[in-house]
């Protein structure tokens, strides 16, 4: 199968198109035919090694963290699903690769594809939906009335999250410049910091939950936006003990993490408010629950530009130097 690929880490040059054998099956496994995939600054990390420590992949690691796509097979184990279903998923980290023509998934990873999504808006979700979910609903447990504050709306992540949080009952905050001010409002935000003109840390206050996809000054400012008892959760890092260990990481590994972290946990504990970090887990079940909101209407993929898969490489390019619009950036097969 033709395959996106790395042999080493490193930049951008290091990603080849490469033929690979088809995926194994396990018997809880679908094979499934991927139609499209979608571009995530995951995919860059992984590129560079900077997870290397933590997630050992084997190389050649092929590259891509979720897809949507036809189930052409399926193991004598699976119950869920059929040839011909339409599905999408975010595979296991340890079984990733949906850079590729055919991927071999766990059938609890998988769901049934949105009736109303392309096979490209249905790819743009499961890494970030997911990631939005388990931040507001298993970390933050967020409930109407809260104040939640959504960095960098009009992105891949944040465009989602800004949905879910609303529909959660959340108020709802984020930052943008200038021109995806009218984009964020259409997605529910009840208030948007053009960050270009407003420092966001002086014009905000009292927030329950901040979302932070960007880290650095900016994850340190939000600590200042949160009042006594609120949460920061990082997308963007630095990671924690706390990951570590749900990585199963030795005694020496959970340590550097925690290092790592230091800083941010002792500041968040002076003011009196805590710092995680979350990284995604694949879940079909969450997944599920994510459909019925997309059909519903209550969320909407936000698609920047499509791809074809022989441009694999200039759309993770595209995505490094930052050019997205707002949303997602997604490959497709021809």
């Amino acid at each position: 199968m033709k395959t996106y690929l790395i042999e080493k880490y490193g930049d951008q040059s290091a990603v080849r198109a490469a033929e690979m054998p088809d995926p194994r099956m396990g018997a809880d496994d679908v094979l499934v035919r991927i139609h499209a995939a979608s571009v995530n600054p995951l995919d860059l990390k992984l590129r560079d090694g900077a997870f290397k420590a933590i997630l050992p992949y084997r190389l050649p690691l092929i590259l891509g963290n979720d897809f949507a796509g036809e189930v052409v097979q399926v193991g004598p184990a699976v119950t869920r699903f059929t040839v011909g279903d339409e599905v999408y998923a975010r595979p296991d980290k340890a079984r990733i690769g949906t850079f590729a023509e055919l991927i071999a998934v766990h059938q609890d990873d998988v769901a049934l594809k949105p009736a109303g999504l392309t096979m490209a808006e249905a790819a743009s979700l499961p890494l970030v939906a997911l990631a939005s979910w388990q931040a507001l609903i298993d970390r933050a447990q967020v409930r109407p009335g809260q104040k939640v504050l959504v960095h960098a709306g009009a992105g891949g992540f944040g465009s989602i999250a800004v949905q879910l949080a609303k529909e959660l009952g959340a108020y709802v905050a984020t930052t943008a410049s200038t021109a995806k001010v009218d984009l964020v409002k259409g997605l529910g935000a009840d208030v948007v910091v053009d960050y270009t003109k407003q420092a966001f840390e002086t014009v905000l206050d009292g927030y329950d939950i901040v979302l932070d996809t960007l880290g650095g000054e900016t994850l340190t400012k939000s600590l200042q936006v949160l009042k006594p008892g609120g949460k920061v959760i990082g997308i963007a890092g630095p990671p924690d003990a706390a990951f570590a260990r749900e990585l199963g990481a030795n005694l020496f590994l959970q340590l550097a993490m925690s290092a790592l972290s230091f800083r941010t946990r002792l500041r968040a504990k002076r003011r009196h408010v805590t710092y995680s970090f979350l990284f995604m887990k694949a879940s079909g079940d969450q997944l599920r629950d994510l459909t019925t909101l997309v059909d519903a209407g209550k969320i909407r993929p936000v698609v920047d530009r499509v791809f074809p898969f022989d441009q694999t490489r200039e759309a993770m390019e595209y995505v490094e130097k930052g050019r997205p619009k707002a949303g997602k950036v997604v490959v497709v097969m021809t």
